[in-house]
């Protein structure tokens, strides 16, 4: 199998983009049974990222130290001699590595493994129609996901077109830290909008996600002027934003928008094993998860206010 690598942004067209994993029967990217295209490239760098693999642009080798048995059959078959035994790792010099995907083939033991593969429209349509059937009975559909789906706009309208063709119901999960004329030009297509709402204070966005909130927020107001399907997504992490301030800052946020459901999410830390494949430090190891007890507090603050809820 061979992999390509888009340099920028600039470079995925409509009819190719890089996608780390299509995920079939998904229940929580939206209504029903869904298949999730999850996208590589994000503008954030929240420290609890589920998805780290899905921040750069650009295909990445994961490799599993517990899994690997340093049998050398990696370096052995690599043929740019991209990857040697450092210190009891096979460690790849990824200045020379071209995602050949050799070394995935011939390891045994699935120590390895490339976040990031080129699709085109097509190659995506042809694997989610195979699920059609299971849309159709649970009120389902697809998800585009990341990642950031709408950095790769030309592409992500292309492929909401034909889903539509297809008559497949699509939703769409963003950062809302794009341009809005990305936004604008996926909301012509999609039925339904995820979106991410991480922290209000602008500072402590920087802190924990990386970038200022402002552009999310106004993206947000003007999203739901003209759409009318939004499904706010709030991650609840103590020691970020489990705070009845910070829920009070969304009431008065959303009031007025257009926002058909919130759902609040409690942390967790499934991802941490994914840092380690990567050769990265987990830095939200240091969260916690938000009691049963306050997450019901927050869910009464917004039932109080008319905001229907769904827990994933």
């Amino acid at each position: 199998m061979e992999y390509k690598i888009i340099k920028d942004y600039g470079e995925s067209t409509m009819n190719k983009a890089i996608i780390f994993n299509i995920q079939k029967f998904s229940i929580h990217d939206g209504p029903g049974i869904r298949t999730t295209v999850f996208f590589k490239g994000c503008p954030l760098r929240c420290l609890w990222c589920h998805n780290p693999e899905s921040q750069n642009l650009k295909p990445e080798m994961l490799y599993d130290r517990e899994k690997c048995v340093m049998c050398g059959t990696c370096e052995k078959v690599c043929p740019q001699k991209a990857i040697k035994n450092v210190n009891g790792s096979m460690v790849t010099d990824m200045s020379k590595c071209d995602f050949c995907g050799d070394c995935v083939t011939y390891c045994l033991y699935e120590a390895r493994q490339i976040a990031g593969k080129e699709y085109t429209v097509e190659d995506v349509v042809k694997e989610v129609v195979k699920d059609k059937v299971f849309y159709k009975h649970s009120k389902g559909g697809v998800t585009l996901s990341g990642g950031e789906p709408l950095l790769q706009i030309d592409f992500v309208e292309e492929l909401l077109k034909r889903l539509k063709e297809e008559n497949i119901e699509t939703a769409i999960d963003t950062s809302g830290a794009v341009s809005f004329e990305n936004i604008e030009r996926a909301a012509k297509y999609a039925d339904i909008f995820l979106y991410d709402l991480k922290l209000m204070d602008d500072e402590k966005h920087k802190e924990f996600v990386g970038a200022s909130n402002k552009i999310i927020i106004e993206n947000l107001k003007k999203l739901s002027k003209i759409h009318n399907n939004i499904y706010l997504r709030m991650p609840i992490i103590e020691g970020v934003n489990a705070e009845v301030s910070h829920i009070e800052k969304v009431l008065e946020l959303i009031e007025g928008l257009n926002i058909k459901k919130v759902n609040l999410l409690p942390y967790h830390d499934i991802a941490q094993h994914k840092y380690k494949k990567l050769g990265r430090d987990y830095e939200g190891a240091k969260m916690q998860v938000p009691s049963s007890e306050k997450m019901n507090s927050f869910k009464d603050m917004f039932a109080k206010n008319g905001r229907h809820l769904h827990f994933s």
